[in-house]
Order: structure tokens, then C-alpha cells, then sequence
């Protein structure tokens, strides 16, 4: 099975409510690898690879978020996974 990568730009009030952090944790346990990095806009940019099962549940996960979040919008580019990653992070 080939490994997929979704970048999802999350907009919302998703910066200081530990989006970030839940967001790992739901990648990391799904099985996935990749990131979730604040944005100078106040978003927030998960880029995930793994299978299409996966991916799809930690969007899911993403549209509702942690309880303090709010969640107004996700975009999601689809591309080849590249196996750059070795686990789910938080960047800074």
C-alpha cells in the first residue's frame, strides 16, 4: 500500500487551547507521522503521512478538536507521502 500525505490548513481558534498537542497524540496513535505547527496567522498546518484510513480519522479528529477549541475550516492538499518523518511531532 502506497503512504499518502495530507496537508490540512486549520483555521479557528486553534492557537493556545493545545491543538497542537492533541493533535499529536491523535496522529501518533493512529499510526501516522508528521507535524502540527502553528502559524503566523494564527492557524494551524498538520501535514500527515500514512494510509487513507488513517488520514480521514485524524481529520475527523481535526474538525472538532480539543474541548477549547474552535474549528471554522479545513483545507486539505493531498500529495505523495515523501517518508521524511519518523514520528508525529509538534513544531515550533
Amino acid at each position: 500500500m502506497t503512504a499518502t500525505r495530507w496537508t490540512m490548513q486549520v483555521t479557528g481558534r486553534v492557537q493556545g487551547v493545545y491543538y497542537r498537542a492533541n493533535t499529536q497524540k491523535a496522529g501518533a496513535d493512529l499510526g501516522l507521522t508528521g507535524y502540527a505547527l502553528n502559524l503566523p496567522d494564527g492557524g494551524v498546518e498538520v501535514v500527515a503521512e500514512g494510509d487513507r484510513k488513517n488520514l480521514q480519522a485524524l481529520h475527523d479528529w481535526c474538525k472538532k478538536g480539543p474541548p477549547a477549541a474552535r474549528v471554522d475550516r479545513i483545507v486539505v492538499t493531498e500529495s505523495q507521502a515523501t517518508g521524511e518523518f519518523s514520528d508525529f511531532s509538534i513544531r515550533r
